[in-house]
């Protein structure tokens, strides 16, 4: 059903990569959310008032929140969607970002808000009137929350959307709670055992739970985290994928909402080759990155030595080395430059962001490894931090 509908509300669904299609996405499944959740909590509204009954009252408002959370969520998406200007240079993509923050602040909310209604249920018991048309309604939830959960689901994974996702985890969240509300109003009516308040506080702090994973997982774009380790490899193997690249590192990713990711890196090329055909090749794969991934990437270039096999071992050996302290460690940029008592070996090391060891302790380290090694050399070594997962 979600395919038939993209098909036919959804114009050039094909082609996810552009801002306006994307766009349209978050835009149809915070309608049909809207839609869903208003008449889910008219209903059950209803129907929890003429049965007494707290925790179905308490769906209902549930229900009704998550229609204002899917109002947040066409807001976001329609505010990400304007252009850059000259305040926000990089565009405001960030604002799906806070959408889903919010919708997960209030995915807390309401789990906070069920709990203190349940205990006071739990407190002060009154039985719950049993009927067909409450259980009929309160299937229908679940049938229609576990689709919003899928529906909502696929399409973000279609557009790499973390609030989608979010909302999708709070439609999950309903058919939980829906279940137990239903399962404590049949308990009631056959064993006259009173389950409606424990069940609802038990929901609660469940949706609690949630909505406090939800809140990291949308605040951590916010904050600035790492790219993921398949975005990384991808960069990584793509520059290297090109004839006369000998290597590349510190890469940066800044990420200024879903589909406006800019990168720069450097890219090591042989010090011998014409630097204007090395200049052409370093422009060819950043206007690849562009056409293929729609990724921004500036890339650096590195000459590096070749016709030396002096400077080559020595590189080889170094990089090798310093894995002895931690294999994630790699050196880059190394250059000799000889004089008649020592040679000055020059180069950059890069230091993972959880290393135990300080940058002065690390150098010290390097420095004595290359000395052991290399009695006759000064190490002048640059600590670099990484920038980017640690599985690069």
């Amino acid at each position: 059903m979600t395919e038939w509908l993209v098909r036919h509300f959804v114009r050039n669904f094909t082609d996810t990569a552009d801002p306006v299609v994307r766009t349209r996405y978050g835009q149809f499944a915070g309608i049909v959310g809207i839609v869903c959740n208003v008449l889910l909590c008219m209903a059950k509204g209803a129907i929890g008032v003429l049965a007494g009954s707290v925790s179905i009252v308490a769906d209902a408002v549930n229900n009704l929140s998550d229609a204002a959370s899917n109002i947040v969520s066409l807001l976001g998406f329609k505010l990400a969607s304007r252009p850059a200007d000259p305040e926000h240079p990089y565009g405001h993509g960030r604002y799906e970002y806070l959408a889903g923050l919010v919708v997960a602040a209030l995915v807390l909310a309401i789990g906070i808000n069920l709990v203190g209604s349940s205990i006071e249920k739990i407190l002060h018991p009154t039985p719950v009137e049993f009927n067909a048309v409450l259980v009929a309604i309160l299937t229908l939830s679940i049938v229609v929350k576990l689709w919003m959960a899928a529906f909502n689901r696929s399409i973000g994974r279609r557009i790499g959307s973390e609030t989608l996702e979010a909302t999708a985890v709070d439609s999950r969240n309903d058919v939980i709670s829906t279940s137990a509300v239903l399962l404590s109003a049949v308990v009631a009516h056959v064993a006259d055992i009173q389950l409606d308040g424990i069940v609802g506080a038990a929901v609660g702090l469940f949706i609690v739970w949630s909505g406090i994973g939800l809140v990291r997982d949308t605040v951590n774009p916010l904050l600035g985290q790492a790219p993921s380790p398949e975005l990384v490899e991808h960069i990584r193997a793509k520059i290297m994928s090109y004839p006369g690249v000998l290597g590349t590192h510190d890469l940066m990713v800044h990420d200024y909402g879903p589909g406006r990711q800019f990168a720069s890196a450097h890219v090591e090329m042989a010090a011998e080759a014409d630097p204007l055909e090395s200049h052409d090749l370093i422009d060819n794969i950043e206007q690849d990155f562009k056409n293929d991934d729609g990724l921004v990437v500036t890339l650096h270039y590195d000459p590096i030595v070749t016709d030396d096999p002096t400077v080559a071992n020595m590189r080889n050996w170094i990089d090798q080395a310093v894995k002895i302290i931690d294999p994630r460690i790699t050196i880059h940029d190394l250059r000799c430059v000889p004089g008649p008592t020592h040679t000055n070996v020059i180069f950059d090391c890069v230091r993972p962001t959880d290393l135990p060891l300080s940058e002065d302790a690390l150098r010290r380290r390097v420095s004595d490894i290359v000395r052991d090694h290399y009695p006759r050399t000064i190490p002048k070594i640059t600590i670099d931090e990484s920038y980017v997962s640690s599985a690069q």
